[in-house]
């Protein structure tokens, strides 16, 4: 089996409909379903053990970085479309405003009681 040595060729070829690259997941647009643009996926928080991505961290608000919130969300509350070349979600600027949220420098402890909390705001079992 050959090898590539150019890393853009072999990661745009090990993607299918199903898969995306990690680093093609961050910076997507998130829409909501009447096309309004909520913010970017910052990252996502993959599980140690299981390998199943927990999470999509919204960046939401602020301006040119200055304010700016970070809004974990269930992963199976996203789902992706390709006329718009990113992810969609049944929720509007109101819901994201009021659900947990924290600030660059104040990540928070990803644990149970977090995930149970988040999961609950979105109405998705944990």
């Amino acid at each position: 089996m050959a090898y590539e040595t150019d890393t853009t060729a072999t990661l745009a070829r090990s993607e299918s409909g199903d898969l995306i690259a990690s680093n093609k997941v961050e910076g997507t647009t998130v829409y909501n379903r009447q096309g309004d643009k909520l913010g970017a996926i910052k990252n996502f928080m993959v599980g140690k053990r299981s390998g199943r991505v927990d999470y999509a961290v919204l960046s939401f608000g602020g301006l040119f970085g200055l304010g700016e919130r970070y809004y974990p969300l269930p992963w199976d509350v996203l789902d992706y479309d390709t006329e718009q070349g990113g992810y969609v979600v049944d929720l509007d600027k109101s819901k994201i405003e009021g659900a947990p949220w924290y600030e660059a420098d104040k990540e928070p402890a990803y644990d149970r009681v977090y995930g149970e909390r988040v999961y609950g705001y979105y109405g998705v079992p944990f």
